[in-house]
């Protein structure tokens, strides 16, 4: 297994949040970051590259040993065909994508009667962007992105049925479907491209529970039961230290209309996750991130960076043989 640096859980730090005022970073500079921090590898956005030199970052990227994985997005299949042409430039074994449809924290309430077609379609283009793939060598991987539950991610590996076309699992997402995160990966480990490396703190809400970001180790997710399944199951998946949003994640699991568009779920599954939420909830107080709070811009960064370091020191712990 081999870990790399992202930039989603750093977008003031990085540039990419537009109240930031801050200059995007460049390719070669993530690269950077991650060698500094005993990393073995980038996850890239395709929006990042676009005015960059392909070949030197492809250069850049073997010279030092890194792997990249490219982030794309979407399902159309002319716009995963560019990706994966620029997956092969850049000697990137996988193209992550996000399908979408839900709101951010699996709401699907505004798809209400539309959702199983949505999910024919999304089925249908996906087949024409794996047969691209195939073609290329490149691995498509769709993430589990506060959109689609378990199950309707394995029906799409069984159903696509290609050893090119699998899954980028967000460790912390699962919540947010409603799903208990280790039982979640051990369904999907199969079918592992790649994997993002996320925690939640969980606060209690009238209508079920916020996810609130926390560096890795220090929320909900249990890392060392994940990282067994990984070696057992998919030891050559890269991995990608992605912190969660700067907006917490409402998971409105107690609304009475939350559940209609959802795969149908046995009291089991659900009290096994509500135990989960229950066991860990924070006490009852301000959950609101700096950025939530109106905070200076100085002063996200700087809570950014803290929690990117208390994750990198516990990823040092957990993986002691990542390289120094």
């Amino acid at each position: 297994m081999r870990i790399g640096l992202s930039v989603y859980g750093t977008t003031f730090s990085m540039g990419l949040h537009p109240a930031s005022g801050r200059p995007l970073i460049t390719p070669q500079q993530l690269m950077d970051q991650a060698l500094a921090a005993g990393l073995q590898g980038v996850e890239l956005p395709a929006t990042l590259l676009q005015n960059s030199d392909i070949p030197t970052v492809t250069r850049y990227a073997q010279e030092h040993g890194l792997f990249i994985t490219l982030a794309a997005g979407g399902y159309d299949p002319a716009k995963l065909a560019e990706a994966i042409d620029l997956a092969i430039q850049l000697q990137a074994a996988t193209v992550r994508t996000v399908i979408g449809g839900a709101k951010i924290g699996g709401d699907r309430r505004h798809l209400a009667g539309r959702w199983q077609p949505f999910l024919q379609e999304v089925l249908a283009k996906l087949r024409e962007a794996t047969a691209v793939a195939e073609r290329a060598g490149v691995n498509l991987a769709v993430e589990n992105h506060q959109d689609l539950a378990s199950e309707e991610l394995l029906w799409l590996c069984e159903s696509i049925a290609s050893p090119r076309f699998g899954l980028t699992l967000d460790a912390g997402n699962p919540l947010a479907t409603a799903e208990e995160p280790v039982d979640f990966a051990r369904r999907v480990a199969p079918y592992l491209k790649n994997v993002h490396l996320k925690d939640y703190w969980i606060y209690l809400s009238e209508e079920g529970y916020r996810l609130v970001r926390s560096p890795l180790g220090q929320g909900v997710i249990d890392f060392p039961a994940l990282f067994d399944i990984f070696a057992a199951a998919c030891p050559d998946v890269t991995m990608s230290i992605e912190l969660g949003a700067l907006e917490a994640r409402h998971i409105r699991v107690l609304a009475d209309d939350y559940w209609p568009e959802y795969p149908a779920r046995t009291a089991a599954q659900l009290a096994e996750v509500l135990r989960m939420v229950q066991a860990n909830a924070k006490p009852i107080g301000d959950w609101r991130t700096p950025f939530e709070r109106e905070e200076p811009v100085e002063a996200i960064v700087e809570y950014e960076q803290r929690q990117l370091a208390a994750s990198l020191a516990y990823i040092h712990i957990l993986q002691p043989s990542l390289r120094k």
